[in-house]
Parts: C-alpha cells; sequence; structure tokens
C-alpha cells in the first residue's frame, strides 16, 4: 500500500489531524523511515484503530501472530521472497495457507505465492513491528545463516568447474539461486549504489558501496566461486562462457514497490572474474530541487539558470558525485507541455516521461557527437548531453546553444571554474564558451549524520587544521554515533554540496584571455566546495571529517 493510500485511509476515519500528517511526512523525509512507523513511534495513532480502519477500506482481516509457527509451514515460502515481500506464512490448513503481510494489497505477490506453493493464499494483517520481527525471527540474517551453514557444511557438491554445462547446471542450484537472490535483496535494502564481488586467493569477498562508502559482507565459500559468477551472468544475460574479456549485461527485477535495474559488468582477474552490480532504483531517482541539499540563494541563482531560453549549463563532479541527479531534477523543474527536451545518454539510468531519450551506441555508430548532430534536426528547446568528453561533442554543443537552445550536460573536472579549462584544453575557442556559458555547478556528495544518533562532539585538531576553519564560539558541531538504523555507521543518506559559478560579464571578459581556473575562482568570487560544506558542518548536517575528506582534491587547484 502505498503512502497516499494510506493517508487516505487515515483522513477518511478522522484518526489524526492533517497537521500531525504533515509533520510525519516531514520527518520521512529527513529519516526515510515508513510512513506508518512514525505514526505508530510517536504514538500518533493506536495501531490497533490503525488495523481496524484499514480492515474496514481494503477488506482484509487482521490477527494476532501465533507464539510458535510450524517449520513446515515456515518452510513453503523461500527465505528469499518472504524477505523480498515481507510476508509471513502463519499456518496451512485444507490446501490453504494464510499469510501475514506488510502490503496487503499487492495482488501480484499472492498469485505468485500461489503458484510457488500450490496453495489456496489468504491474507492477513498484523501489527505492524510485530510482523517485522517475526520474519526476521524465522528469514531474517538469512544471508549470514545461509553462509555460515555453506562454510560448516560436509556437502562438496557444488564444485568448480570449467565445463559450460556444469556451470549453467551449478548456477541453477537452488543454493546457489538463494544466496544470490538474497545478497542483491540485502543490498537492496540497506540503499547500496553497488554490488561487489571480487575473487581472491582463498576468499570470495562481497561488498556493497552504501552512501559512497565499500562496506564488506560475510564472505561466500570459496569454492562457490564459478557458480556465482554463472549466476549472474545468466540473470544479466551475459555469455558464460567467455571469462577472459570484459563484459556487461543488465538485469530488471521488482521488489515489493520498486522497479530496479542493476548494470553488470565483469573484468577477468588473476583469480578469476570480478562482478560489479550497478543499482539503479527508478522509484528514487525524480528529487525536487529542493531535495538535493542547496541553500537557498543557491537554490534561486541555479533555478533562475534553468529558465534561460538558450546557454550551456554545465554539472561536474567525479563519478558518483551526483551529477545525473541534478540533471533529472533540473529537467523536471522546467519540463512542460510546451517545450520539447531531448537527452542522448550513456546509459539512460531513468525514463522520465514526456521526454525523448536517445542512448549512445558506438558499435552502430551512435556516439554523442553523431547522436547530437541528429536532435538539433528534431527541432528541440532544450537538449541533454550524458557528458562532454571530447571537441567534437563540446563544439556541437556550444554551436547548438549559440543557435537557441539551451543545453545541459556533465564534465568530470574538480571545480566549476575547470570547467572552463577543461573547454580550452579541448580545443575549444575561448570567444565560444565566453558566448555560449551560461553557469557551471560543481557539486559532491557529503554522508549526512544519522538523526537518530547524532551527538555534540569535539572535532579531531588535525581535522580542523586541515579544514582551514575554526568553530565560532557557542555553536555546537555534531556527529553521528552509530545505532541499528545507520548500521552503526554513524551517517545515513547523503546530500550535496556545490560550486556555482555564473558567467557574467567580468568572466566573459576574462575567458577570452585564456585564464587558469584559479584566475576565473578569484574573479567570480564564488562560495567554494570547502565552503559550502562547512556551512552544513555548522548546522549540524555533517561532519568536520566527512567534507575534509569529500573536498580534499577541490583545495589542490585545476588548471592553476
Amino acid at each position: 500500500m502505498n503512502d497516499v493510500d494510506l493517508i487516505n485511509i487515515i483522513k477518511r476515519s478522522g484518526l489524526i489531524s492533517d497537521e500531525q500528517i504533515q509533520h510525519a511526512r516531514q520527518e520521512q523525509q529527513e529519516s526515510g523511515d515508513a510512513l506508518e512507523d512514525i505514526l505508530l513511534r510517536h504514538h500518533l495513532v493506536e495501531e490497533d484503530r490503525l488495523l481496524d480502519a484499514l480492515s474496514q477500506a481494503i477488506g482484509v482481516p487482521w490477527m494476532e501472530i501465533p507464539p510458535k509457527i510450524q517449520p513446515s509451514v515456515i518452510n513453503l515460502v523461500p527465505a528469499e521472497f518472504a524477505l523480498r515481500h515481507c510476508i509471513l506464512p502463519l499456518h496451512q490448513q485444507n490446501g490453504s495457507l494464510t499469510v501475514a503481510a506488510v502490503d496487503p494489497t499487492d495482488l501480484q505477490v499472492f498469485d505468485d505465492l500461489r503458484m510457488l506453493t500450490g496453495c489456496e493464499i489468504e491474507v492477513v494483517m498484523a501489527r505492524r513491528k510485530e510482523l517485522l520481527e517475526n520474519i526476521e525471527r524465522y528469514f531474517g540474517a538469512s544471508i549470514e545463516k545461509l553462509i555460515a551453514n555453506l562454510s560448516t557444511s560436509d556437502d562438496n557438491e557444488i564444485k568448480a568447474s570449467d565445463n559450460i554445462e556444469d556451470l549453467q547446471e551449478l548456477a541453477r542450484e537452488p543454493t546457489v539461486v538463494n544466496l544470490v537472490n538474497l545478497i542483491i535483496f540485502q543490498a537492496v535494502q540497506e540503499n547500496a549504489s553497488d554490488i561487489h564481488i571480487e575473487p581472491f586467493t582463498n576468499e570470495l569477498k562481497v561488498r556493497y558501496r552504501i552512501d559512497g562508502m565499500l562496506r564488506e559482507m560475510p564472505p561466500p565459500p570459496k569454492h562457490l566461486q564459478p557458480a556465482i559468477v554463472s549466476r549472474i551472468k545468466i540473470m544479466a544475460e551475459m555469455d558464460i562462457a567467455e571469462r577472459y574479456t570484459p563484459q556487461d549485461g543488465h538485469i530488471r527485477l521488482r521488489m515489493a514497490d520498486r522497479e530496479l535495474d542493476f548494470r553488470v559488468s565483469t573484468i577477468p582477474t588473476v583469480h578469476g572474474e570480478s562482478v560489479v552490480m550497478r543499482i539503479l532504483d527508478k522509484t528514487n531517482v525524480l528529487l525536487e530541487i529542493e531535495d538535493l541539499g542547496f541553500y537557498k540563494d543557491t537554490e534561486e541563482q541555479f533555478v533562475r539558470m534553468l529558465h534561460r531560453s538558450y546557454g550551456i549549463i554545465l554539472v561536474t563532479g567525479p563519478t558518483g558525485s551526483g551529477k545525473t541527479t541534478t540533471l533529472y531534477a533540473a529537467l523536471n523543474r522546467i519540463q512542460n507541455p510546451a517545450v520539447k527536451i531531448i537527452t542522448i545518454e550513456d546509459p539512460v539510468e531513468y525514463n522520465i516521461e514526456g521526454i525523448n531519450q536517445m542512448q549512445v551506441n558506438p558499435k552502430r555508430g551512435l556516439t554523442f557527437a553523431n547522436g547530437l548532430r541528429s536532435i538539433v534536426r528534431q527541432d528541440p528547446d532544450i537538449i541533454m548531453v550524458g557528458e562532454i568528453r571530447d571537441f567534437e561533442t563540446a563544439e556541437i554543443a556550444i554551436r547548438s546553444a549559440l543557435t537557441g537552445h539551451l543545453v545541459f550536460s556533465t564534465l568530470h573536472t574538480n571545480n566549476a571554474s575547470g570547467a572552463v579549462t577543461r573547454l580550452m584544453d579541448m580545443g575549444v575557442d575561448p570567444y565560444l564558451i565566453s558566448s555560449s556559458l551560461a553557469c557551471v555547478l560543481a557539486q559532491r556528495l557529503v554522508r549526512k549524520n544519522c538523526v537518530k544518533c547524532k551527538e555534540p562532539y569535539i572535532p579531531d585538531p588535525e581535522m580542523m587544521r586541515l579544514s582551514g576553519y575554526t568553530i565560532p564560539p557557542g555553536v555546537t558541531v555534531y556527529k553521528g554515533t552509530g545505532c541499528e538504523h545507520c548500521h552503526h555507521q554513524g551517517y545515513k543518506g547523503r546530500e550535496g554540496i556545490f560550486e556555482l559559478l555564473v558567467i557574467n560579464d567580468a568572466v566573459r571578459d576574462l575567458i577570452l584571455t585564456r585564464p587558469s581556473a584559479n584566475q576565473i575562482q578569484q574573479i567570480a568570487n564564488i562560495t567554494t566546495l570547502r565552503e559550502y560544506g562547512w556551512k552544513k558542518v555548522l548546522d549540524g548536517t555533517t561532519t568536520v571529517e566527512e567534507v575534509v575528506r569529500v573536498s580534499q582534491e577541490d583545495e589542490m587547484g585545476e588548471g592553476s
């Protein structure tokens, strides 16, 4: 059940006020918790009354979870399926299986469960916390349990093999299928952006990238390496017979109410194939500009730039700094039926309704430059080029901007002023840059303090020295101490720090003299990434250590 349906039912039942709902939604945006959990945690509604209202509205009864559920009933539902869809089998009688579900309205899940178990499915609701605790009790920590069982088992049936038919058979073994599914499921549950499966001499490492940092998970048994890699390659429609050249593939999955795409990449290493799976959650990408982490003055400046009729707007930063998300948020803000927007991307990460999106395909001769030439002939008002990588693409983008198009793109530079020198290094004439460039937004992502466990702290003196700043008298700074909500990391979620260079007359004149990045930065007098991050330290959003970490390379300068 989505939040809109839940809110409508609550409103109709008169359980809480609109103001209380609004406060709960605000907390949900900050914490990422389920709306129902927030309502119950703050005692805004009695759970039994809420269940009564939901039961009456959707026609699904609710019941107490029995203190003990028979193992034969639990074993009817695979752990991966139960965890993915948050369901708990309660009892079986006369060919009917009663299951409690967090979302009793997802009919497709129960159709799948009917096929899976061969039973008629009777759906009920239960108290949310009690239900989740019992799902965890019977199915939880399944990766750790499964790996522990495999590691201590004397069953050596699954062995490494170079035979392709053997690998195909091993990849379909229930143990391997369940393990791969659970690795993927847990990564999604923990909001990981990437899954890394890396072979070494005596172990197979599994690591998740969460909030930009890699976190090591329990390693599967080394002898399962060929089977696990083959299983992932089969899912991604890759060639399992080819193990000595890099490959790319794609997996599309639906988990509960989330549409997920996985970009899969394999490379050969001395100990076998290394696999990285990039997780793209289509339900979470279309943020609003207000959700990116801008302070109000920077946000207003940037939004003004979005409403220009022509010119180039560049977003810069290293891989993984959120450039694509910012561009999508910008397009989402300005799209309307009166304008035509076309993008060319590599790859198209998320589909946006109402925008024409094109994916580059070098094997068929469709490069950024060739695609951009064709886009211009499609009479667009706004163009987005995924990345400017060479002189040809840069020149076409600039000439498109000079002929009345608003063009968005990205560059890999350390700071905003470095984008100008990068374009000149590509061979673009300074007068073309000066005439076409509207603004450059450099950005990084900083991890946010966990709202559940952040406490006042005194930063390390060395970190303060590296930051170049001092904490004003009377100001308290904060750091997360680690709790279950943030998996004991102290951080939960990320948001941007920014450096906005608006090309005014003074900067335009300077560009004609082929200046260094430092000269541009000085005359533009812009707030640097480090300065922007320091503001977030002072308002309690993040820590000194985090700002120093993500802005260190920027302080070294570029093109000076």
